[in-house]
């Protein structure tokens, strides 16, 4: 709970500071970048070695894909009945099916489930949440996006490339021999600075006015990330008698809420902005809530 409060004190520092002059309008950009080029990778350095390879992990690996299959399938039936337009299509379907597995999925399974959550946070996120952004995203970019607006391969190279995937790769490599008590010591100071940096952030960007005609699929496209692909994950598992610390982590990372990125693509691809901008913004508010009602349920 403590930790849970220190995370709402961070946000609440973030809409302050957005109101005061003292802060340029980038600041928020400042401290995402900085969290994804220092504070994230420290982190993944640290706890990549304490990952057990093994059936549990690849559980872990496998989940994420399966939600962006059914978060696929539910979105593209939504569409043709209500009649969605193309550019609406695309937002939904770049954006739902990847999640804020790390910035936020970091000091929110810290929160709930401590630090031996991370390793496994790590793997979902590396494995499943950046392979999907990178290859599958790419595909929607290029199938929705206005012609000429990115570079697909430039998109796929960025995802595959950014640091917190270099560290993981490092991480791994390094496991068979432990880390200096010195490097160990650098590395978790280094890695404090995560939650403070990413939930300021988060807090600093929080919009709160909506627009009528992005009603619905901003509600339906919620509706899947937050509550039905964690619920349905937490089902199959429950189902095949999976259980544990694992499982646990991997419902929770399949609830978390839209990726910031993805949804910064989907307005520069020249999607609809309007529903790309809120299914971020207002996807980080709903989380706040419904991130403990699936710890309970866990």
């Amino acid at each position: 709970m403590s930790n849970f409060i220190l995370i709402g004190i961070f946000v609440g520092l973030g809409l302050l500071f957005r109101r005061l002059e003292a802060f340029p309008k980038d600041s928020a950009q400042v401290l995402n970048m900085f969290a994804l080029y220092v504070s994230l990778p420290a982190l993944i350095l640290l706890k990549m070695p304490q990952l057990e390879l093994g059936s549990e992990a690849l559980v872990v690996a496998i989940a994420p894909w399966g939600m962006l299959l059914l978060s696929v399938v539910l979105i593209l039936l939504a569409a043709r009945r209500f009649g969605w337009s193309r550019p609406k299509t695309g937002v939904l379907l770049l954006v739902v099916p990847v999640g804020n597995t790390s910035f936020m999925g970091v000091p929110m399974v810290n929160a709930f489930f401590g630090s031996p959550g991370i390793p496994y946070l790590i793997v979902y996120d590396q494995i499943g949440t950046m392979l999907i952004f990178a290859l599958y995203g790419s595909l929607i970019l290029a199938l929705y996006g206005k012609e000429g607006t990115l570079n697909v391969a430039s998109v796929a190279r960025r995802a595959l490339t950014f640091p917190p995937t270099i560290a993981a790769v490092v991480g791994l490599a390094l496991r068979p021999w432990p880390y200096p008590e010195l490097v160990v010591t650098t590395l978790h100071g280094i890695s404090q600075s995560l939650t403070p940096l990413v939930m300021t952030a988060i807090g600093f960007q929080l919009r709160w006015r909506l627009s009528p005609n992005v009603v619905g699929p901003l509600s339906y496209g919620l509706l899947i990330k937050l509550l039905v692909a964690p619920l349905v994950a937490l089902g199959v598992f429950r189902l095949f008698g999976f259980s544990g610390l694992p499982v646990d982590i991997a419902v929770f990372e399949a609830g978390m809420p839209p990726m910031v990125t993805a949804g910064a693509l989907a307005v520069v691809a020249g999607m609809e902005s309007e529903l790309a901008v809120a299914l971020v913004g207002v996807g980080i508010i709903a989380a706040f809530a419904t991130l403990p009602i699936l710890y309970a349920l866990l």
